[in-house]
């Protein structure tokens, strides 16, 4: 089931980047009704008249200018994602159809959702591009290969190992990869994972035609990723990522927020710390408006020890939970969590 082929390339690594025309691929049998394989595609119903949609918790920054991880989008056929350094030219006839939802509170981010247009005669595919912040995830993981092991040792019954994971390469950083399958659904999927800024990124490719899959996996060779230890962008050096860096020892004052009403949702925040040990940054994963700013307002008021790499003051970025966490899915090792 699994190609000779790619098992060749997925165990030395998958360093060059080779033309391919995944567009002409052939379907391996007939699609089914339903999701993205469909002939038909199941039409959604329009939200009523007359009813009201009330915005929940809700992702935000305390700039415009410091690039967020949902910040990425597809501009001329292109994915950019600033805060990862990363690019990808989508294949010839493919889009993103559909924007994904927002990150949750355990840190899961969609940031693609690419398919073949409507119009496109060949095999149906999706490619999803995710990330995992491990600042938050409930999973018992500290690694992108953590998450994959994860993955691979908790499939459904009715789901298949066709390759266990083994490293790689992709655009020349080093990516962990996995396939399994569902031989009920004769469907397909091709797992590549890696580690940028203290999030798992993932791109998870799935179809009914292997040799299809096997050609998106060459044809992500051609994407821009910031080499293992560079930074994501031309402006500077990254913050240095440190979980649990908000701790007493390494501040010199800490405000409590003010929350002027009780809510029990989990509240994720991102900071960079600057040189100077002042916030200069909050990303709010998931929170409310009130929440956002009885935070913020603490946040403003934090000062942090300047840390020092190589004996020189540098930018540090880590991770806090506010209010109530999402339960782990394994008892967690040295969280720190805050109340209301």
């Amino acid at each position: 089931m699994f190609s000779a082929f790619l098992r060749s390339l997925i165990i030395p690594a998958l360093c060059a980047s080779l033309p391919v025309a995944a567009q002409t691929a052939k379907p391996q049998s007939a699609p089914r009704n339903g999701g993205d394989f469909a002939e038909k595609p199941q039409v959604l119903n329009k939200v009523p008249q007359g009813v009201i949609l009330v915005k929940g918790a809700w992702s935000s920054a305390s700039d415009s200018t410091t690039p967020v991880l949902e910040g990425g989008a597809v501009t001329n056929n292109v994915f950019d994602d600033q805060y990862f350094g990363m690019s990808y030219r989508l294949p010839p006839d493919w889009e993103e159809k559909y924007k994904g939802p927002p990150p949750s509170d355990s840190g899961r981010y969609v940031l693609a959702q690419l398919r073949p247009v409507d119009s496109f005669k060949g095999a149906r595919a999706t490619l999803l591009i995710t990330a995992q912040d491990m600042f938050f995830t409930i999973l018992p993981a500290t690694t992108a290969l953590d998450l994959i092991n994860y993955s691979k040792d908790h499939l459904q019954a009715d789901y298949k190992v066709e390759m266990a994971p083994a490293p790689t390469k992709i655009a020349g950083r080093p990516f962990t990869f996995f396939a399994y399958w569902s031989p009920v659904a004769e469907l397909h999927w091709y797992v590549l994972a890696t580690e940028i800024r203290c999030h798992a990124v993932q791109m998870v490719m799935s179809s009914r035609d292997t040799k299809l899959l096997e050609n998106l996996v060459l044809d992500l060779n051609k994407m821009r990723l910031p080499a293992e230890g560079a930074s994501t962008s031309a402006s500077g050096p990254d913050p240095v990522c440190i979980k649990n860096y908000a701790r007493d020892e390494n501040m010199i004052t800490r405000v409590d927020p003010v929350f002027t009403e009780h809510k029990v949702n989990a509240v994720p925040v991102r900071i960079i710390i600057d040189k100077e040990g002042k916030v200069k940054h909050i990303h709010f994963l998931s929170a409310f408006p009130d929440q956002v700013k009885a935070i913020t307002d603490a946040m403003s008021q934090w000062k942090f020890k300047p840390y020092l790499q190589n004996g020189k003051p540098a930018e540090v970025e880590t991770g806090i939970m506010f209010s109530r966490a999402p339960r782990p899915l394994a008892p967690p090792t040295g969280s720190a969590t805050m109340t209301e």
